[in-house]
């Protein structure tokens, strides 16, 4: 979108940044949010303040710059407001819980490391979001998101300092800040339809049982070597002899891995599922439902509840 179509949608941009910065308490810090919001729509690989501000006829880059880094106004509710707007839009199938990266040069971006680059596929230089997103087969939208912080910056003090990291925020885990995003977007009542993640979450057993304790249907994804039990199974729990500590209950019967519990369902259990359409036609996989039930450190939580 270049500057005269950015123009011509102008008035609607300022209805929408009218809205959803309506909590931002200035007069000037709500002009340079619009200010920021086009540069943002605007054609051009670089977002950065000074790139945007080249580009944008009434641009500023030290203006823009003191909008972004030191104007003290509370994201919150601007976060809050998009999403309750993008929702009835969107009229999402669910809630993807997903990283998102940022390739970056140098060191002194908040939460730049050496890690996985979704954005190029490999071991990179970036910072990474986790982000929940209302998804359709039409479209997406963010509605919620936390910068993931890398362990190395828990004790870099020089770093933190002069990115101005705030002393009470430290490494935790993506999984964890997945379940904070939904949490606060639960604060702000709205609920997933149903929350779906590949197996960098889904794998963790922890995230799932988070899921099931705020009472989310979830579909993620897990690798064949996952251990489970089947559905069926029980805890058996051995007669105590009257001294010593009472033996635990626990499953008595050794566990199974995805792979071997969808293997022993047979081919002709499988359903034929169409995900997508995708260039050459319809993308299709086959599909096995089966419930089951946590195996490990998972499953003897659940025995001492």
């Amino acid at each position: 979108m270049d500057a005269h179509e950015v123009n011509r949608v102008r008035a609607t941009v300022a209805l929408f940044v009218k809205d959803v910065f309506a909590s931002v308490p200035r007069k000037d810090q709500r002009a340079k949010s619009d200010c920021y919001l086009r540069g943002l729509m605007m054609d051009g690989r670089r977002k950065s303040v000074q790139a945007m501000a080249s580009r944008l006829p009434d641009g500023n880059e030290q203006n823009l710059q003191q909008f972004v880094n030191q104007s003290t106004w509370d994201p919150v509710p601007v976060r809050r407001r998009i999403a309750e707007r993008m929702l009835p839009r969107i009229g999402p199938d669910a809630w993807a819980v997903d990283d998102v990266s940022f390739p970056k040069d140098g060191r002194m971006s908040v939460g730049v490391a050496h890690q996985y680059c979704g954005a190029l596929g490999k071991q990179a230089n970036c910072q990474v979001a986790v982000s929940v997103h209302a998804v359709s087969d039409a479209a997406s939208c963010p509605l919620n998101w936390r910068l993931f912080l890398p362990r190395q910056w828990t004790d870099d003090a020089v770093r933190r300092r002069r990115t101005g990291v705030p002393e009470d925020v430290g490494h935790r885990e993506k999984w964890r800040l997945a379940l904070d995003a939904l949490d606060e977007l639960a604060g702000w009542q709205l609920a997933p339809p149903v929350v779906v993640a590949d197996a960098g979450y889904g794998q963790n057993a922890d995230f799932r049982a988070g899921l099931t304790e705020r009472g989310h249907a979830y579909v993620v994804g897990v690798r064949g070597d996952v251990t489970v039990q089947p559905h069926d199974a029980h805890f058996d729990a051995p007669a105590w002899s009257g001294t010593g500590r009472r033996p635990l209950p626990r499953y008595r019967q050794p566990p199974v891995t995805v792979a071997e519990l969808a293997a022993a369902a047979g081919r002709n259990a499988f359903s034929k599922v169409t995900w997508r359409e995708g260039s050459r036609g319809p993308m299709t996989s086959r599909f096995l439902a089966v419930k089951v039930r946590p195996a490990g450190v998972r499953s003897r939580r659940l025995a001492q509840a």
